[in-house]
């Protein structure tokens, strides 16, 4: 049997660039080599794209060089079905031309992007445009995944449990920023958590307490994006993250971590900075979480009820806030493609990261299948029946949508 072309996608022009090559690092070398043949696909702040054997090492980036020998440009083509990754070759001798070639034809293609351009719908898209499998959530949950405002209304919608939150665009900030920070405090206490609605990593989160904190988070937020979130905070929650694996209303749940923070936010180096080439594998947790066995299997349920709702694919990371006074359970977000794919949550579960990696391979499989069952191919003779006239736009035919 053959190997499966396998491409990891990872990079991109995203404030989580180098998270995302160390997630894709990661899962290149747990694949299994006798099943698949990894093809890293790189795509630099610039946005531009490279394969190579040299990928597949961290010391590859630091700093990236695009003519290190082994490393070389290439281009996805976009007709549907050729899967053809390609590369534009300079023909020998002195007169020798260009030429296009084929460096691989991809089979399945895991998404590692963590961010904006890869992670929020847009790289999605561009494979179900060529009609390539891949493995992660699809257009419509990545995007809604990815933005915490679209994320939070979806989640008030289907009656899971979220905090109060308000948000607001840099246009109105820039506006009359006194009048955005009126607002807020007409229907936030504090504190409040201040969020870029596009970005993940905890990258221009923090905490207000007042006034004076919430413009200056405020202003970090909207340096980040055009529109942020604001959430009422809690007073000293535990933070819980749960996996969810699975596709097609078949999914299930891993173990629970509690991540450790230094204080009242999870930060970018809480999470990454402990040890660069672990990634979220390498965050201090306690795993699994010391809660209660009902806590557990509530959160777990919801876990699933929720990856089944957005109808996510491959694996998922939620995280949520426990608040003791209340005893209440709050979503604080999805990750569709999460830091280190969560294979951490799953080694405890009995699932090793090469397993992982199979079975978001398989899921990737059944949903491009689910996609050639269906019919595109509705055909009509509408053509027949218009006329344009004798000359371009003088006449048009009575055709309505």
């Amino acid at each position: 049997m053959s190997k499966i072309q396998l491409g990891v996608m990872f990079g991109s022009r995203s404030c989580e660039h180098e998270v995302s090559i160390i997630s894709a690092v990661q899962l290149m070398r747990a694949a299994r080599t006798a099943d698949y043949d990894v093809i890293p696909i790189y795509i630099s702040k610039k946005g531009e794209w490279f394969t190579g054997a040299p990928l597949m090492d961290i010391s590859t980036y630091t700093p990236f060089d695009e003519n290190r020998k082994g490393i070389q440009r290439v281009q996805l083509d976009l007709t549907a079905g050729s899967r053809a990754l390609t590369a534009i070759q300079q023909g020998k001798g002195l007169f020798g031309k260009t030429e296009q070639v084929v460096v691989a034809r991809l089979d399945c293609v895991i998404p590692v992007f963590h961010g904006m351009h890869g992670e929020d719908g847009s790289v999605q898209g561009l494979l179900e445009l060529c009609n390539i499998p891949y493995a992660s959530s699809g257009i419509g949950a990545s995007a809604v995944g990815m933005d915490k405002v679209y994320m939070k209304l979806f989640f008030r919608g289907c009656g899971f449990p979220v905090l109060p939150g308000e948000f607001f665009l840099r246009h109105q900030w820039d506006k009359d920023p006194e009048a955005v920070m009126d607002a807020i405090e007409a229907k936030l206490e504090y504190p409040v958590f201040v969020k870029p609605a596009m970005l993940g990593s905890s990258i221009g989160v923090s905490r207000a307490n007042d006034r004076a904190s919430l413009k200056e988070a405020l202003e970090l937020g909207f340096e980040f994006d055009r529109k942020v979130l604001v959430e009422k905070g809690l007073v000293d929650p535990l933070e819980l993250n749960c996996s969810v694996l699975g596709y097609n209303g078949e999914a299930e749940a891993s173990e629970i971590e509690m991540p450790i923070s230094g204080g009242d936010l999870l930060t970018f180096m809480d999470k990454y900075g402990s040890n660069s080439t672990k990634g979220m594998a390498s965050l201090k947790r306690v795993l699994p979480a010391p809660i209660e066995p009902e806590l557990r299997e509530k959160i777990r349920s919801l876990s699933v009820d929720i990856f089944n709702a957005m109808d996510c694919k491959g694996v998922v990371r939620i995280d949520y806030m426990f608040d003791s006074a209340s005893q209440g359970i709050y979503i604080t977000e999805i990750n569709t493609i999460p830091g280190s794919l969560a294979f951490y949550l799953w080694e405890p579960c009995g699932i090793p990261y090469a397993d992982l990696i199979d079975r978001m391979v398989k899921h990737a499989m059944e949903a491009q299948q689910d996609k050639e069952d269906s019919n595109y191919a509705y055909t009509s003779d509408i053509l027949n029946s218009i006329s344009m006239g004798g000359k371009a736009g003088t006449k048009h035919g009575g055709l309505k949508s």
